[in-house]
């Protein structure tokens, strides 16, 4: 259990980073160099998100 509450916890942050990417990218005053940032720990969720799913498929 505590592996899927930690899988829903990542998803709504991956969520949250994809939100937070698209409002930045509407301003047209965008720092790069964050939308970057927000990109690299987008995919360091996403990572995250599929080490931990494999991670529950071999448990199951």
């Amino acid at each position: 259990m505590a592996i899927e509450a930690h899988l829903a916890e990542l998803e709504k942050r991956h969520q949250a980073l994809e939100q937070e990417i698209s409002e930045a990218l509407t301003h047209p005053s965008a720092d790069d160099l964050k939308i970057a940032e927000l990109k690299r720990k987008k995919l360091h969720v996403k990572d995250e998100i599929a080490r931990l799913k494999q991670e529950a498929a071999v448990l199951h």
